[in-house]
């Protein structure tokens, strides 16, 4: 674990939370119980890697480090091994991971069990939960006790119009430099997955010599993104009106649906309208203002404010409608010869209507 993730992420959070915890653990100031939770699954894995990796020696983890998973284990087991003490050693840690899984969960007398162990932990054990994939119901008896008497992160799938600064901040971390175009393509095209996001920026890494700035180039050549035909480019299509270029990319992108899949392009087209719907309901003018407003780069404004000019009002709302439909038509038309032609026909069909 490298430690890349750095305390800008924060701003992220309304808690005490990641950033607070990555600072403390760096400062090796530690609770007796994590308890992680939340949909989005990256900044849990990271809290995790930290512990796991960082806070025993290796000579010390073969006897005061366990990894245990939700569905193989259940709370008095969890329990039994935080009052052990440490052997040899100042403490020892337990990771829970996969705790969503555990089987007890709603058993009362194991609740009650897990109450006192929370009232009086064991000062030489660090107990991390990984609940992952899912937060904890915030009104249950058991999320309220967890609140008061641990270190409790909720972890949040972050909004469209975040993934440009964290993909910055990201880079920022791993002393990496990114144009503008590079940013958006990876945006655009993996959307708020910052597992995989936070995948390919390392591949990156690994591929760029130290101060060199990472372009549209480097996206093609190493995260397999062609600069030329992305979701990226059949959005500016869009809103210049280059009818040609887009079919062209369409036609791409029914060769290549495993990097182009067509919920994410009808996800991503969605939201290309419904950030020119915001700009015609908004009275704001200012392009760093609308910036804000719809979550892109200054850099790209003119592009969504040409496409505002290209749509009006009643024509963005009928082209939500009719990417609705699509997306409605996918799920439930009657089969093609094959799914590759049932995805192009449609994509075809929607940015005909889309552009006409």
């Amino acid at each position: 674990m490298d430690g890349c993730i750095n305390q800008s992420y924060q701003y992220f959070w309304d808690m005490a939370e990641y950033g607070e915890i990555i600072k403390d653990f760096k400062a090796k100031k530690y609770a007796p119980i994590y308890f992680l939770h939340g949909e989005e699954s990256f900044f849990i894995d990271n809290i995790v890697a930290h512990f796991e990796t960082e806070l025993l020696d290796e000579s010390q983890k073969s006897f005061n480090q366990y990894i245990l998973y939700g569905k193989e284990i259940d709370i008095s087991q969890i329990i039994t091994t935080a009052r052990k003490f440490p052997m040899m050693g100042d403490r020892q840690l337990i990771l829970v991971k996969e705790a969503q899984d555990i089987r007890d969960w709603k058993k009362d007398q194991s609740i009650e069990a897990l109450h006192h162990y929370l009232k009086a932990p064991v000062p030489s054990t660090i107990l991390v939960f990984a609940y992952q994939h899912k937060s904890i119901d915030k009104r249950s008896k058991l999320a309220k006790a967890l609140a008061k008497t641990t270190i409790m992160m909720e972890s949040k799938k972050i909004y469209d119009n975040q993934i440009g600064p964290w993909i910055q901040d990201y880079l920022i971390a791993k002393s990496l430099k990114m144009n503008q175009k590079a940013v958006m393509m990876l945006s655009e095209n993996i959307g708020n997955n910052l597992q995989r996001l936070s995948s390919e920026i390392n591949k990156l890494a690994i591929n760029m010599t130290k101060g060199q700035e990472i372009d549209e180039q480097h996206i093609q050549n190493y995260v397999g993104i062609n600069r030329d035909y992305n979701i990226f480019e059949l959005q500016k299509s869009l809103s210049f009106g280059d009818f040609s270029k887009a079919f062209k990319i369409i036609d791409y992108f029914s060769l290549n649906l495993s990097k182009n899949p067509f919920v994410l392009t009808i996800a991503q087209l969605f939201a290309y309208f419904n950030k020119i719907l915001i700009i015609h309901q908004s009275s704001v003018k200012e392009k760093h203002q609308i910036s804000s407003l719809i979550g892109v780069n200054p850099y790209f404004v003119g592009e969504y404010l040409n496409a505002s000019k290209r749509y009006s009002l009643p024509i963005v709302l009928r082209n939500i409608e009719l990417v609705h439909d699509t997306d409605l038509k996918f799920k439930g038309i009657k089969p093609f010869a094959s799914p590759k032609e049932k995805e192009a026909a449609l994509l075809k069909e929607l940015i005909f209507k889309l552009m006409h």
